[in-house]
């Protein structure tokens, strides 16, 4: 019972800020007569998803689906990558630079260049998303396996192990914790990449929907549609969270042992 205290403590206080948050904003709306058009109040947003659930829902799955499949092919792209590159320190010297000037580019110019290809619709939004969420996966991957001692690796060597056993049993491992950590980043960075490619180039999903909107002067659907954007993108983080603590429970002794 005692293990259990802090962590529905903290869960508690999660839920209290929560609710406390969208309290207050509640209150300085209607105390200072603030308009819908500038800033709705909750229950207001809380009364269009209820009424626009059935024409949001499928803009919504969209936008899940388009996410996720970047989302994927990012991931994917961004470990091979990276065990390209923290798997040797020439490639890694002569490589981060072009990744560094790559990810510096903002992606909203990437957009018309995806669109100009392959046209308007869901591919440009799933190109947005992949390629706005290969970068964290990539350098911390690399982190990961370059964290890996110089000593080991030597030992291994004289125990016979080759280069790819090593990466394989010892550095892959390693990079667990850095990668999952980086994948709870690039989620985020995901359906950012998606609404910016919805807004420009798409016809359906919530980014169009809040275009639209914004277009209307529907402030509370454009609120609507943010709510739905960070209530998915807190369901995807958490998923990626429980996977993390399925997969690299063991670089979390540490936390587990002061939370006793």
């Amino acid at each position: 019972m005692n293990a259990l205290s802090p962590l529905m403590r903290q869960r508690s206080l999660s839920v209290a800020a929560f609710v406390g948050f969208f309290l207050l904003w509640e209150v300085v709306c209607l105390a200072f007569g603030i308009s819908d058009l500038i800033l709705p109040r909750p229950s207001q947003i809380a009364a269009v998803l209820i009424e626009k659930m059935p024409l949001l829902w499928p803009h919504a799955l969209q936008t899940l689906y388009t996410t996720f499949v970047g989302f994927a092919f990012g991931v994917l792209a961004g470990i091979v990558i990276g065990v390209g590159i923290g798997s040797s320190k020439l490639a890694y010297d002569v490589t981060y630079p072009l990744l560094v000037g790559f990810s510096s580019i903002p992606k909203v110019a990437v957009v018309p260049l995806f669109v100009v290809w392959f046209g308007a619709g869901t591919v440009p939004a799933i190109l947005t998303s992949m390629v706005i969420s290969i970068f964290p996966v990539v350098v911390n991957v690399a982190t990961g396996l370059a964290s890996t001692e110089p000593e080991l690796e030597d030992v291994l060597r004289v125990l016979g192990a080759r280069k790819r056993d090593i990466l394989w049993n010892v550095g892959l491992p390693r990079a667990m914790p850095y990668l999952f950590a980086s994948l709870k980043i690039a989620i985020t960075l995901s359906f950012v990449g998606t609404v910016l490619a919805e807004t420009v180039a798409s016809n359906k999903g919530i980014g169009t929907v809040m275009m639209i909107a914004s277009g209307n002067f529907d402030v509370p659907m454009v609120f609507a549609g943010l709510f739905l954007l960070a209530a998915m993108g807190v369901a995807l983080y958490a998923l990626s969270s429980l996977v993390e603590q399925r997969v690299t429970g063991w670089s979390q002794r540490k936390t587990d042992m002061a939370m006793g």
